[in-house]
């Protein structure tokens, strides 16, 4: 299964996440399969590949919280109210 997910990137207490396509069993610094946006959380920026992201998440990719938080800000992904996978969901 692949995940879109944020990969810490840049120096110490200066982070940069690469957004990234990435199979679930790698770990966080693993290795990618493909790099589709960028988040500066200091200066509030995103850089996001748009086709690739659809591409993926048309083939099943599940976007992690933080990254389906960012798509919905950016208006990649509307809110449809389907939980992601790893969310509480609370009835």
């Amino acid at each position: 299964m692949v995940k879109l997910r944020l990969k810490r990137c840049g120096r110490k207490k200066r982070a940069v996440y690469r957004i990234v396509a990435i199979d679930v069993r790698s770990r966080r610094e693993g290795r990618d399969l493909r790099k589709v946006g960028l988040y500066d959380p200091i200066n509030n920026k995103t850089h996001l590949n748009v086709p690739a992201i659809l591409y993926f998440i048309e083939r099943g990719a599940q976007p992690t919280r933080t990254v389906n938080d960012l798509l919905k800000k950016a208006g990649v992904l509307k809110d449809t109210g389907i939980p992601v996978v790893g969310t509480l969901v609370s009835k």
